[in-house]
C-alpha cells in the first residue's frame, strides 16, 4: 500500500461527510414517519375546506291562531299520561295512518328508559303533527290530589319541572284528574284547584280541560275502552249539535294512550276517528290552536 502525505486528514474528511449525509437522512426519515403518525391520529376527513359548518339551532316555536270557520267542527285529540307503550305507539301509528294531528299531556316521571325518551323525541320532532304537551312531573304526587292542590306553589313548581324536563315548546298544560280552563282573559276552575290555576296563569300557562271523554275500565289491571267506536263518534257528533262544549264550534277529546295497547282496542280508535274524518265538516288540530290560548310561551 502507498503511502501518500496527509491522506489520514483526506480519511477523516470523507467519514465526516458520510456521518452528516446518514443523520441528515434519518433526521428526514424520522420527520415523514412523525407526520404520518399524525395524520393517522386525526383521520383522512380532517381537512378544514371540507368540514361542513354547524347546523344552525331550530326556530324557537310559536303559537300561531287560527280563524274558526262556522261552518267546520274542529276536534283537539288529547291523550294523557303518557308515554305508555305500546299504547303511544299504537295512537302514533293510527294518526299517521290517518293524516291526523293530536297533542299528548305528558308526565315527566313516566319518561325513563330509552324507548320513552325516543318516544317523547319523536312527539316533540314532529311538530306541527303532533304537539308534546305538559301534564306536570309526578301527576299530583303520584295521585295525591288533595295534597297536591292544597299546596298550589308545590304543585307550580311540579308543572314547571315537566316543563324543563321534557323540554316542552309551549306553556300548555293539564291538571291531573281535573278539568279547568285557563286562557286569554278566563281562569274557570273548581274551588279546590282555582289557587295553582291561578298560578299558573301569573306564570303565563294556559290549562286545558276537556268536553268529553273515552272513558275506561280496569280489566286485569289494564285500562280498557269503555265506549265502542260507534258510540264514541255518536257522542261527538252530539256535543257538537247540542252545543256541549267549552267554545263554540271546537271539542277536545280526552283520552289515555295506554288504552290503546292491544290490537282489538287501537282498532276501535282507527274505527272512530275513521267514522269522523269521512265528515267533511270535522277539522282536527293540536291544542295550540285553541281558541284563546295566550301566545306567549
Amino acid at each position: 500500500m502507498r503511502y501518500y502525505p496527509g491522506g489520514w486528514k483526506l480519511r477523516i474528511l470523507f467519514f465526516s461527510v458520510l456521518i452528516a449525509i446518514l443523520a441528515i437522512n434519518c433526521n428526514n426519515t424520522n420527520t415523514k414517519s412523525q407526520q404520518a403518525d399524525r395524520a393517522d391520529s386525526v383521520g383522512p376527513a380532517t381537512k378544514t375546506d371540507s368540514v361542513a359548518p354547524p347546523p344552525p339551532p331550530p326556530a324557537k316555536l310559536e303559537i300561531t291562531p287560527i280563524t274558526i270557520d262556522s261552518t267546520k267542527r274542529y276536534i283537539f285529540l288529547t291523550f294523557d299520561d303518557g308515554p305508555q307503550p305500546p299504547g303511544s305507539v299504537n295512537c302514533l301509528n293510527i294518526f299517521r295512518q290517518l293524516g291526523l294531528k293530536a297533542s299528548f299531556f305528558t308526565i315527566a316521571d313516566h319518561v325513563e328508559g330509552k324507548e320513552r325518551e325516543n318516544l317523547i323525541d319523536t312527539i316533540r320532532s314532529s311538530y306541527p303533527n303532533y304537539l308534546l304537551t305538559n301534564h306536570s312531573k309526578t301527576h299530583a304526587f303520584n295521585d295525591r290530589y288533595v295534597y297536591f292542590y292544597h299546596h298550589p306553589h308545590e304543585a307550580l313548581l311540579d308543572f314547571i319541572a315537566c316543563q324543563e324536563k321534557l323540554k316542552v315548546p309551549f306553556k300548555i298544560v293539564r291538571l291531573p284528574g281535573n278539568s279547568a280552563w285557563v286562557r286569554q282573559g278566563e281562569v274557570k276552575a273548581a274551588p279546590l284547584v282555582k289557587p295553582v290555576c291561578e298560578l299558573l296563569d301569573s306564570a303565563g300557562y294556559n290549562v286545558i280541560g276537556w268536553d268529553e271523554e273515552w272513558g275506561f275500565k280496569t280489566v286485569n289491571h289494564e285500562s280498557v275502552p269503555v265506549e265502542s267506536a260507534e258510540r264514541m263518534a255518536r257522542m261527538i257528533d252530539d256535543d257538537f249539535t247540542q252545543r256541549h262544549t267549552h267554545a263554540r264550534y271546537t271539542l277536545v277529546l280526552l283520552a289515555h294512550d295506554r288504552m290503546f295497547a292491544h290490537a282489538n282496542y287501537a282498532d276501535s280508535l282507527y274505527k272512530c276517528l275513521s267514522i269522523l274524518k269521512k265528515d267533511p265538516r270535522y277539522v282536527f288540530e293540536t291544542i295550540d290552536h285553541y281558541p284563546g290560548i295566550k301566545q306567549n310561551n
